[in-house]
């Protein structure tokens, strides 16, 4: 982690905010390297971010195998693992609607006149997961009242530029650079 800011206990404060934020959110191992550029001077604050990449994501035929029965035209889910389940239910509601899905067991899921396939649908996808606890930190370490943000996330590098007035060309130049070299 490295904080750029010409007032040295500034720099400090915010590296205990970083600590603390990524501490509360579970997201140390997570973290590959975290830049940070803040002169409230200007007023500017970049926040660049890289993740490690996180497990592959959980499709349907991870969790469930699927029998459609064409004389009742139902699909038929029958779990094998439901770690997932809350997820895969949720999908299904935004997919069929909620009156169309019915779970009769634990281990079972039946979708009444299904309408899309769902062959290789992602169930859960832990990269998404990691992305959102990342941007959460992130809005918790903008200083307050820095609303005018640019996001030039890039792959697993998150980037934001911050400020409370117009962004200049030049400080979304800096954030680039920043990012070039967290990329190296």
């Amino acid at each position: 982690m490295k904080v750029e800011c010409y007032d040295r206990e500034g720099a400090e404060a915010y590296e205990l905010v970083v600590r603390q934020v990524l501490q509360d959110l579970q997201l140390g191992r997570a973290i590959d390297d975290l830049r940070i550029f803040a002169d409230p001077r200007e007023p500017i604050f970049i926040i660049v971010v890289k993740f490690a990449r996180a497990a592959s994501p959980i499709y349907l035929e991870d969790m469930a195998i699927q029998e459609y029965d064409k004389e009742e035209n139902k699909l038929h889910l029958r779990i094998t693992d439901e770690t997932y389940l809350p997820e895969l239910l949720e999908k299904l509601w935004r997919l069929e609607g909620r009156e169309k899905i019915q779970q009769p067991t634990r281990f079972e899921i039946i979708i009444e006149n299904p309408t899309r396939k769902i062959e290789g649908l992602i169930v859960h996808d832990p990269q998404e997961t990691l992305k959102k606890k990342i941007y959460d930190a992130i809005f918790r370490i903008i200083p307050e009242g820095f609303r005018v943000i640019r996001d030039i996330s890039q792959d697993n590098i998150i980037a934001m530029v911050c400020t409370d007035e117009l962004l200049p060309e030049e400080w979304i130049k800096k954030a680039y650079k920043i990012v070039e070299e967290i990329r190296s």
